[in-house]
């Protein structure tokens, strides 16, 4: 292998990375995902905004045939109402469980935050709404996939009946095991964004995010939100600090 007539040093190639992300990145604006000075931070944030500059807005992930669909492991928090699992919240774990023993009769899902109609919705009301089925890869970032079929309501139908704001730029997303995470505007009102319901045609499974789960098709299986209770529209960007996916070592944006 050649090796160049003037080579350039490890911490000065390093340093001119920065300072050429710091470049592109010049003028987006203050409310971008933070880098927290970090190099890798300031890498996923280079990824993101090279994502939203070069890929077209609301390009649809790839959609597959039923007879494609293949088993798919639950990870992470498959019963929050369970406290000998490693995640579990005390505030909302029993809560859970009562839930689930009322076969969710008294769930709601509350949408608040930067719109004009506050809502909480049953998933009687859910179901009422315009839905839609889609059948797509779901890629974790241990590196396996699989493909199921998904049923909800379009999460831009539920924002767009609590009334968005002119300011609303974030979605975020409250689970019951204390899971905390966000999306930008534009994979919230992306056709293929679902607040899902069902599983392969039937009810959603408790291991895969009962009642009501998030489906980001657009990226990495964890931003798909399991055992949602609560969103949040806001007009700035939120880290949701201990509990959100930067300051526990995860990439804000993970988009494929």
């Amino acid at each position: 292998m050649m090796t160049p007539n003037n080579p350039v040093p490890r911490r000065a190639f390093m340093k001119a990375m920065a300072s050429s992300a710091g470049l592109v990145l010049a003028g987006c604006g203050q409310t971008e995902p933070p880098t927290y000075g970090n190099l890798l931070r300031m890498g996923d944030l280079l990824t993101y905004k090279a994502h939203r500059l070069l890929l077209p807005e609301h390009s649809l992930a790839h959609e597959y045939e039923y007879s494609d669909v293949t088993s798919v492991p639950a990870i992470g928090t498959t019963n929050p109402g369970n406290p000998a699992r490693s995640i579990y919240s005390a505030e909302f774990g029993p809560v859970y469980e009562q839930l689930r023993a009322d076969e969710f009769s008294g769930w709601r899902l509350t949408v608040e935050g930067s719109v004009m109609r506050p809502s909480a919705f049953t998933l009687a009301d859910l179901k009422r709404l315009p839905s839609r089925t889609q059948i797509t890869r779901h890629a974790c970032e241990e590196g396996w996939s699989a493909i199921a079929q998904w049923t909800g309501v379009p999460l831009r139908t539920v924002l767009e009946a609590a009334g968005l704001q002119s300011g609303a730029r974030y979605v975020q997303f409250h689970a019951y095991d204390d899971i905390v995470d966000g999306i930008d505007m534009l994979d919230a009102l992306h056709p293929q964004t679902l607040l899902a319901y069902g599983m392969n045609g039937r009810d959603l499974p408790i291991g895969h995010g009962a009642p009501l789960r998030l489906r980001v098709e657009t990226q990495l299986g964890y931003k798909s939100v399991k055992f949602l209770r609560r969103i949040v529209v806001t007009d700035h960007f939120d880290d949701n600090g201990s509990q959100g996916t930067i300051q526990n070592g995860w990439s804000w944006y993970a988009g494929i």
